[in-house]
């Protein structure tokens, strides 16, 4: 009886913390390179890329810091040969897990160009049971954003929820739909090159045991909220608004997700760049163009202002200290078999 009392208050507590959360990590210029390990691995989305480690990655100048900026790029000055490795670019895999916290990544610059298919997204343990959430993600310049989650079985949307975005498919199972239960964002401004043309913005994320929710902010807009701009050490979700994309456990025990890493990544062509690259009114093929045309993606790169992290506590979720292993789903989309 007491551990059941024990078990409900600690509950009480949490619902009622959250929506408050404290700095775990502020990540900045160089400090990338001490938050993210570079995972040199086979696409697990068959791209058109060679994802290279972090030693090869700074010789190339494919991930540099300056004091406020982190840049992550593609070659883009070689032509490749067809029977050779794809084209340069890279994986990261944030160090630190997470269960219940918010994320807000500051992006002055996405990747663009045809083929291109850059993301911001989570994953952890199991996949698809240990759940997956797509932040920032689209291909061949296509916006606007897309932000879907990934499930094991038994878990599903509601049609009609309290977002700004458009709901997409319901089923989040990933053996029952590889597409995943997406929302797509309502500004133009959420992806690609209006997103550049814009100066970038804000993406934040928040996760709890009852919902998954994101906001995107362009950066003109007058609405970010003042936390979010100055990357406060405390910030109120509360305070934030009606979310783009709102993902609640009506149908989906979020509450058994895994504690989640952060990925950043971009590949070319793939499961999804590729399947939509004739419909996207790019040139010649999607492999072909990314082999031949290195200038191309000289725009093809992220620069980031900052990553905070926040969390109840403001210390991160402990780390193993391993390193994500992943494979492909059918839908192209990255995810994460174990954490071995």
């Amino acid at each position: 009886m007491k551990g059941a009392v024990l078990s409900l208050f600690l509950s009480f507590v949490t619902s009622a913390l959250a929506g408050t959360y404290k700095r775990s990590e502020h990540i900045v210029g160089k400090d990338f390179f001490n938050a993210f390990d570079w995972l040199a691995i086979s696409d697990p989305t068959h791209g058109r890329v060679n994802y290279t480690d972090e030693a090869t990655a700074r010789e190339l100048n494919l991930t540099v810091a300056a004091h406020k900026k982190f840049i992550l790029r593609s070659d883009d000055t070689t032509v490749l040969d067809p029977d050779g490795p794809g084209r340069n670019s890279v994986r990261l895999s944030g160090k630190n897990n997470y269960t219940i916290h918010v994320a807000v990544f500051d992006i002055a610059h996405m990747p663009q160009g045809c083929g291109t298919w850059p993301a911001v997204w989570e994953f952890g343990g199991t996949w698809p049971n240990g759940g997956e959430t797509d932040i920032l993600e689209g291909v061949n310049d296509q916006g606007p954003d897309q932000s879907t989650l990934h499930s094991g079985p038994n878990c599903s949307m509601p049609a009609v929820r309290h977002e700004t975005g458009t709901a997409l498919l319901q089923d989040c199972n990933a053996d029952e739909n590889s597409s995943g239960c997406g929302v797509r964002l309502n500004q133009t401004t959420s992806y690609g090159i209006p997103f550049n043309a814009n100066g970038g913005g804000w993406y934040a994320m928040e996760r709890t045991e009852d919902f998954i929710r994101i906001w995107f902010w362009p950066r003109d807009d007058h609405r970010v909220p003042h936390d979010v701009v100055k990357g406060a050490k405390k910030v109120d979700t509360n305070d934030w608004g009606i979310p783009a994309a709102d993902f609640p456990n009506d149908s989906c025990d979020l509450a058994d997700w895994a504690p989640h890493s952060i990925i950043i990544n971009l590949t070319f062509c793939g499961d999804w760049a590729g399947a939509v690259y004739a419909d996207s009114g790019c040139p010649s093929t999607c492999i072909d163009y990314v082999n031949n045309n290195p200038s191309a993606f000289s725009d093809a790169f992220f620069e980031f202002n900052s990553i905070n992290v926040y969390t109840l506590t403001g210390h991160p979720y402990p780390n193993d200290g391993t390193t994500g292993i992943t494979s492909p789903d059918v839908a192209g989309n990255q995810i994460s078999l174990n954490q071995v």
